[in-house]
């Protein structure tokens, strides 16, 4: 028997193995699981159970890993699996979390967008990621709540964007990591963009009205234009998740037709 036929004939109990793991909480040894099928086939096989696998699953998976604890989920994802599996990230969130620290997750949940992203230096793998998750309602609301953490910054992008189109240098007043996540995405879906930016800023039909937009350093100033919060947002991804029985599917909201960068 080839090693080829080997492999397939293992990827379907190889599935069912990470799924029961993964339920059951035993998120190690899921890995395990993975990283032995990887020296055994190649990471090929790890990718191969990563498309199989219930969306669902990939997210309790991927939930306990973040850029200070790589998995090699985080690694070899394939990029639809990955924006299906977003849909069900708020699932594992508790309620009075979100009511008492929305922050605490957000940061959790950029931690995990940025390591998946950013994983290697593979841009046109980067470029694919972006892409399909931004390419769905739950993954533009997952992108809005990484940007309610710093509205200023993206504010700036949105401004730099607007000026400068394709030769933006994604300069801002500030280094905040949020930043470079909201360029990669301006550079590799400007409808992605468009979308994530509405889900944070509902009422700015063009992202052209940003370039003229202020924002106060001072938080106990009610902002001059509708921004939703983190909490609203988490609470919006919450009530995105899907049914265990429907795939998630591709948003149906318009794009803004910005054209930044045509």
């Amino acid at each position: 028997m080839s090693d080829e036929t080997t492999k397939s004939s293992n990827l379907p109990a190889l599935s069912k193995q990470v799924t029961e793991l993964v339920l059951a909480g035993s998120l190690s040894h899921a890995e395990q699981a993975f990283a032995e099928a990887a020296d055994q086939f190649g990471d090929l096989a790890v990718v191969e159970v990563l498309n199989n696998i219930p969306p669902q699953v990939t997210a309790l998976h991927m939930a306990g890993f973040d850029g200070g604890k790589m998995s090699l989920a985080t690694l070899l994802v394939p990029p639809k699996a990955w924006a299906d599996s977003l849909a069900f990230f708020a699932a594992t969130w508790p309620d009075d979390l979100i009511e008492d620290d929305p922050e605490r997750i957000a940061e959790s949940l950029f931690a995990h967008v940025h390591g998946v992203v950013f994983s290697t230096d593979d841009e046109e793998r980067r470029v694919e990621l972006l892409q399909a998750a931004s390419a769905t309602d739950h993954g533009a609301t997952a992108f809005a709540i990484l940007f309610s953490m710093a509205p200023k910054e993206i504010l700036e992008v949105a401004g730099e964007i607007i000026s400068k189109g394709p030769y933006l240098t994604g300069q801002t007043s500030s280094d905040n990591d949020v930043v470079p996540l909201a360029i990669a995405l301006a550079q590799a879906s400007e409808d992605g963009w468009d979308r994530a930016l509405f889900e944070l800023f509902p009422e700015f039909r063009h992202s052209a009205d940003l370039a003229d937009a202020e924002f106060s350093d001072d938080p106990d100033e009610e902002p001059t234009f509708l921004q939703r919060s983190t909490k609203e947002l988490l609470y919006r991804l919450r009530k995105q998740v899907p049914s265990t029985r429907s795939a998630a599917k591709p948003g149906s909201r318009r794009s803004l037709g910005t054209g930044i960068f045509s």
